[in-house]
């Protein structure tokens, strides 16, 4: 086994045990997907704090807090699958508490930024905001529509792997090209569902249409039977157009 290959066990081991720890306090999932969010505000909070003189430090303990976020993340689902708690209302609940903590980390960023007069950026970092929130609701939309919409690159893990890269190396300047990358690969990732979502609701509508055409040609067919059918019953009365039968009275 290579050691890339142990260390891949070794974390799903230590993974297995944390959800096994936590099956057996019966908590809900619904409580750990919150706590997920309490632990990115603190986050947010220290790329806030962070200035010219500390941000390196800042920026590093944020990295390690959205690290301890993400195990949270990662086992809320797994919880509910282990304690039979899986509900429709916990996906919604996941999905809406995700989309609060990626805000609330560049929520932080923003105000970094903002206290350190870097408008460049600070513009970057509302584009990144906005294009995170965008290609889940793209997706989610699209999923609404279409069934499933799961084109693109930038998902939500990626986003967190890169924030977390950005914030442990800020001593080098990673946070820089991180947003970078956020910025042109999510709004790529937006374009790239837009256009799938295109192609797919064009190949729906003309399915719907199709369909429609042939429910309207049956339905023709089916009034055509149905007159010759009374045209070929010699019980069924003949009336010439424009005539009204009169009863006879004998």
């Amino acid at each position: 086994m290579t050691w890339t290959g142990a260390f891949g066990r070794g974390c799903r081991v230590l993974l297995h045990a944390i959800v096994r720890g936590l099956a057996l306090t019966r908590i809900s999932p619904n409580v750990l997907t919150f706590i997920g969010l309490v632990i990115n505000t603190i986050a947010g909070i220290l790329f806030g704090y962070a200035n010219a003189q500390n941000h390196n430090r800042m920026f590093m303990y944020a990295g390690l807090v959205i690290i301890g976020a993400g195990i949270f993340d990662m086992v809320d689902g797994r919880v509910a699958r282990a304690t039979g708690q899986v509900t429709t209302f916990g996906a919604f609940f996941d999905s809406v508490i995700d989309r609060y903590s990626d805000v609330a980390l560049f929520f932080g960023l923003l105000v970094y930024y903002a206290r350190a007069n870097r408008f460049f950026y600070l513009v970057l970092v509302a584009i990144v905001m906005v294009s995170s929130v965008l290609v889940s609701y793209t997706r989610a939309r699209a999923e609404s529509l279409i069934g499933s919409c799961k084109v693109g690159f930038m998902e939500r893990p990626e986003r967190v792997v890169l924030v977390i890269i950005g914030a442990l190396f800020a001593r080098w300047g990673a946070m820089a090209p991180v947003l970078w990358v956020l910025a042109v690969v999510s709004t790529i990732t937006i374009i790239h569902r837009i256009a799938y979502t295109y192609q797919q609701t064009r190949i729906l509508d003309a399915k719907v249409a199709a369909e429609a055409a042939a429910a309207a040609q049956h339905a023709a067919v089916a009034q055509q039977q149905v007159v010759a059918a009374d045209r070929n019953n010699p019980q069924t009365p003949q009336t010439k157009p424009g005539t009204q039968q009169v009863p006879s009275f004998n």
